[in-house]
């Protein structure tokens, strides 16, 4: 496998770096063409990841790409084909496939998305529906325009302990992303976002490991909630560094807002 830099803390112009546990844990960077994976060995899935988006260099990629292992780690570390097999879960991409696509690397960086510890089990009929928290990025990405095209993206679910249990690993009930940009004069921001699949999770009947389905009851989308980066840091337990200071909702504890519920693009905060 060719060797690649992976995610640049300083593509931003000011260092954000990968966002790490701030408690010791068993994890390995994964570093791909443009982006990086941090994969926990415990929980067979990405605790963060980071990708670096350049708008002005990306290149319209054909889809091209077979979900495999990495070999720089072993098979037993990543949740693989069995989580996904004979089911309706679908290996959701944490990294999205055209965001590392730029530049010469452009082809790498798409195919090198279908590693499976870029990968996390969402439900079929969610992961292929145009929810908002797909255009989260590409909405970014668009106010963006403005400052230099360029974007770092933090994804991953929030590894809690109450997720449940399936084939070996633990499906999550929550996922996040952090987008961060540089504004006119400079400054760093950023804005924080989670996607809850509680009420999905807890309304399904996950069949053990020895059975040949998931079968999840009809339930409402996935909810999408603008949070403060604060809040991300405290329920994943990571260090995300800069991105807290620099966060679009940063407001004295005592008048931090509550979360907000987004049902369109209109209602993202991002001044």
């Amino acid at each position: 496998m060719a060797t690649f830099a992976g995610y640049d803390d300083d593509f931003l112009g000011t260092t954000v770096p990968l966002p790490v546990p701030l408690s010791p844990a068993h994890a390995t960077r994964l570093d791909y063409p443009h982006f990086s994976v941090l994969l926990m060995h415990e929980r067979r899935l990405a605790g963060s990841t980071a990708v670096n988006i350049d708008g002005a260099a990306l290149v319209e990629v054909p889809r091209s790409g077979e979900w495999h292992l990495d070999p720089r780690v072993p098979a037993a570390l990543q949740a693989g084909a069995e989580v996904y097999r004979r089911n309706d879960l679908d290996r959701g991409h944490l990294v999205r496939r055209r965001d590392p696509g730029w530049g010469t690397d452009a082809v790498a960086a798409t195919e090198a998305t279908f590693a499976y510890p870029n990968a996390a089990p969402q439900v079929a009929d969610f992961n292929q529906s145009p929810q908002l928290w797909l255009g989260l990025e590409d909405h970014v990405l668009t106010y963006a325009d403005a400052h230099d095209h360029r974007v770092s993206v933090f994804t991953a679910p929030v590894l809690g302990a109450d997720d449940p249990p399936y084939r070996g690993i633990r499906i999550p009930r929550r996922f996040w992303k952090v987008a961060a940009w540089v504004d006119a004069p400079g400054a760093l921001r950023s804005a924080a976002f989670l996607l809850d699949q509680s009420d999905l999770l807890d309304g399904s009947s996950l069949l053990t490991a020895d059975r040949a389905r998931v079968s999840i009851a009809p339930l409402p989308p996935f909810l999408t909630f603008q949070v403060p980066a604060a809040d991300v840091a405290a329920l994943t337990g990571l260090d995300l560094g800069p991105l807290v200071r620099a966060d679009v909702l940063s407001v004295p504890a005592a008048r931090r807002p509550r979360w907000v519920a987004l049902d369109t693009p209109d209602d993202i905060t991002l001044v």
